[in-house]
């Protein structure tokens, strides 16, 4: 019976070591509150969540924009949408359609969250927005940085027809843009943010889509103010025309015409754009201001031309516009070189736009019956743009009675040619930084086409079409004082003979006991298996009465 005892007891002993094993390795599967977090190698090294390595000190915020050309239809006819419920009857309306070429753009902004948006230029051949929504236009180019670009990139692009021809005809376009940013400096470096873009030559409005494209129009003129006789007269003028209201009455013929031929406004010789913004010294300081600056080169451009109306306007100051933010109001400045245009026709100045007299109109009429039999032969069956004067030739006998033909047309509508005047904004700001930001705007030239009471067609808009010009746009802002040029926040150098620094032991604690007593265990537990199986088993005989043995 005793000798039963290992047997019996081989199993206690085995739970007995096992739960002692496993009582220290739960406790090292949990973390002792006594083990402390391994501190990073450099001492002087910032916390995980600070920025790695130096920072530049600069603070910049500005942007520049040109565009050559921006043809708008139905202006200010289309809601502007926004995700804040009942926001969008507080802003200015969109155009149906507008379309744009030659933009440039050119924006630094040391607050962004992406740090490959410091600095950003794009110079794009053209875009479309319809009711105020823009898709990225094909050809465009851009640069952006973080990382720094040490060189520009650039395009050229001879644009396939495509069915804003109708709109719109560009010949051969090329831009440029060039973004940098420094990891260490931030915005000091030179060039900052610069986008330019050229064309070979630009036609705009070959047709007026707004406008009906059938000549007969009788009894759609519903809304006209004219009599009833005037109203008659009118309808069969315009089905005399050679083409529609959409085309002028055959005045836009199309946009294959050779030297802008066919276009309401053509532009035949090279115009550029260019965007740039960058930091400029301000005296008696080391620090930078912020500067921002729209340029345009236009030569001239021409209204109707290949047709008896065609008006040159030569553009005798290039528009030029600069914003530069200091930090401070009193040293913030906008400066503006307003364009001066001259309206001319043939050999003759009939106006000269700018910022003293920035409007100038242009009727369209068409001839009475009675006017229609005077003129010659290259007029009679074409509406008259201007005045009738300076249509007809030098020799012409009507000349001495050109005031009173006059009054043998009726206006139907009215090109009025405007140079918008400069708008301009200007506040101290306190986010994202603390300094003065200034904000301006102007256009070269804004071309609409304008209906009159004569026209009474149901549902038209105030303005059949627009085009501007030489758009540009301008913001700076700077922190006050000025764009610090400098680094901050660089790990220190450690001295020249100073060992280097050795990683702390962690702390001992019951944890490093587990391993030990784990393979203790174990191997105690096998030792003990291997016992009980080798030790032999007496079979024990139980003996017999006596009575059952036999002698």
């Amino acid at each position: 019976m005793r000798r039963s005892m290992p047997v019996a007891l081989a199993m206690p002993v085995v739970v007995g070591v096992l739960a002692l094993v496993v009582a220290p390795a739960a406790a090292a599967a949990q973390p002792p509150s006594t083990t402390p977090l391994p501190p990073p190698k450099d001492p002087n090294s910032p916390p995980a969540s600070s920025p790695v390595g130096p920072q530049p000190l600069g603070h910049a915020i500005g942007d520049a924009g040109t565009a050559l050309s921006m043809v708008r239809i139905l202006p200010s006819s289309a809601p502007t949408n926004t995700i804040l419920p009942g926001y969008s009857e507080k802003l200015p309306k969109q155009s149906a359609l507008e379309v744009g070429f030659g933009l440039s753009s050119a924006q630094v902004n040391s607050e962004s969250l992406l740090v490959a948006e410091r600095a950003i230029a794009q110079a794009s051949p053209g875009g479309v927005a319809v009711q105020g929504k823009s898709p990225q236009a094909p050809g465009s180019v851009a640069q952006t940085a973080l990382p720094d670009n040490e060189k520009p990139t650039t395009f050229g692009l001879n644009p396939p027809k495509t069915p804003l021809d109708a709109l719109v005809k560009v010949g051969l376009l090329n831009g440029s843009a060039h973004a940098r940013w420094s990891e260490t400096l931030g915005p000091c470096v030179t060039p900052l943010s610069d986008a330019s873009t050229s064309l070979a030559s630009l036609s705009l409005l070959n047709a007026i889509p707004t406008l009906p494209g059938i000549t007969d129009l009788s009894g759609k003129l519903t809304e006209s103010k004219l009599s009833p006789d005037q109203l008659t007269a009118l309808t069969d003028q315009l089905k005399a025309l050679p083409g529609p209201l959409a085309e002028l009455g055959g005045l836009l013929p199309g946009p294959n015409k050779a030297d802008g031929a066919g276009s309401l406004i053509s532009l035949p010789n090279t115009l550029s754009t260019r965007s740039v913004v960058e930091l400029v010294d301000i005296p008696g300081t080391a620090n930078k201001a912020v500067r921002s600056t729209s340029t345009l080169q236009v030569a001239s451009l021409n209204l109707l031309a290949g047709t008896p109306f065609s008006l040159s306007l030569n553009v005798v100051s290039q528009p030029t516009l600069q914003v530069t933010s200091t930090g401070d109001a009193k040293t913030s400045t906008v400066k503006y070189t307003a364009p001066v245009l001259e309206v001319k026709q043939g050999d003759k100045v009939l106006f000269k736009l700018d910022a003293a007299n920035p409007t100038f109109d242009v009727p369209i009429g068409i001839p009475l019956p009675d006017l229609t039999k005077q003129l010659p032969d290259a007029l009679k069956k074409l509406p008259l743009i201007g005045d009738l004067a300076n249509a007809l030739p030098k020799d012409s006998p009507l000349q001495s009675n050109a005031g009173e033909l006059n009054k043998l047309k009726l206006d139907i509508g009215v090109l009025r040619l405007s140079i918008a005047g400069l708008q301009q904004k200007a506040e101290d700001m306190a986010q994202p930084f603390k300094g003065h930001q200034l904000a301006a705007s102007a256009r070269m030239l804004d071309l609409q086409v304008l209906p009159t009471q004569a026209l009474g067609l149901p549902g038209l808009p105030s303005a059949l079409a627009q085009v501007s010009l030489g758009e540009q746009v301008a913001r700076a802002a700077a922190p006050a004082g000025g764009v610090v040029c400098g680094t901050a926040g660089g790990p220190a150098q450690p001295p020249a003979k100073a060992p280097a620094p050795k990683e702390p032991p962690l702390a001992y604690t019951s944890a490093y006991q587990a391993i030990p007593m784990f393979w203790t265990g174990t191997t105690m537990l096998l030792i003990g298996v291997i016992l009980v199986a080798a030790l032999p088993t007496r079979r024990i005989r139980r003996m017999r009465p006596a009575e059952d043995v036999q002698p």
